[in-house]
């Protein structure tokens, strides 16, 4: 369940001006928003919030994948670690935006890469997840596979952000960041399909 209460309560506005500028980097260009409760948790630490920024700034901004891909892996770890909060931000963020389906998203909470809602190279990326969030490892055929599709760097990177994402799980699950107003939910389980009764042998006649 959603923290009602922080655990460690977030900054609150007016402040520093070092971290307000910090802050305003965080946001996208043009962003309309608070600073997110996340990037304001973070902000308690100021020497780890700085040092934090390069590396989730170039995944979203200036990584090597395409930035749809690189949305499926984001969303099925914060799925897997039950990070409903960044879940639910990149789902309206940047998941619906750059073309996830609903039921794509459905997926990434309650899915698998083979239930056929992907590509062969989507399948791939979120399979990655799926492996590293068990494993911390990627079986032979998974790499062989990922290798078709991506290149080494490329593998790196989707590895990096799987992790990138455990990190930002833990700092949820850790200090109890509260949603967003606006953000979305973990979507409920899609409804089981129904059983059909066994035909009798009599109506069969």
């Amino acid at each position: 369940m959603p923290e009602t209460h922080p655990r460690i309560a977030p900054l609150e506005p007016p402040y520093a001006e070092a971290t307000g500028e910090m802050l305003r980097r965080w946001m996208p260009p043009g962003a309309d928003r608070e600073p997110l409760e996340l990037f304001r948790t973070l902000a308690v630490h100021d020497e780890l919030f700085s040092r934090m920024r390069p590396l989730g700034a170039g995944i979203l901004g200036r990584g090597r994948v395409a930035p749809l891909l690189r949305e499926i892996v984001i969303h099925r770890t914060s799925a897997l670690t039950g990070a409903e909060y960044e879940w639910g931000v990149h789902a309206v963020s940047f998941g619906t935006p750059l073309g996830l389906t609903d039921a794509q998203l459905v997926s990434t909470v309650h899915g698998g890469a083979d239930d056929g809602n992907w590509s062969p190279t989507e399948a791939a990326v979120f399979r990655l997840a799926d492996e590293l969030h068990t494993t911390s490892r990627l079986s032979r055929e998974l790499f062989d596979e990922l290798s078709r599709h991506f290149a080494d760097d490329q593998i790196l990177e989707l590895a990096i952000t799987a992790g990138w994402y455990h990190t930002i799980a833990y700092v949820i699950g850790t200090a109890g960041v509260r949603p967003e107003p606006w953000a979305a939910t973990f979507p409920p389980a899609p409804a089981p399909a129904p059983i059909s009764a066994p035909v009798s042998a009599e109506a069969e006649r």
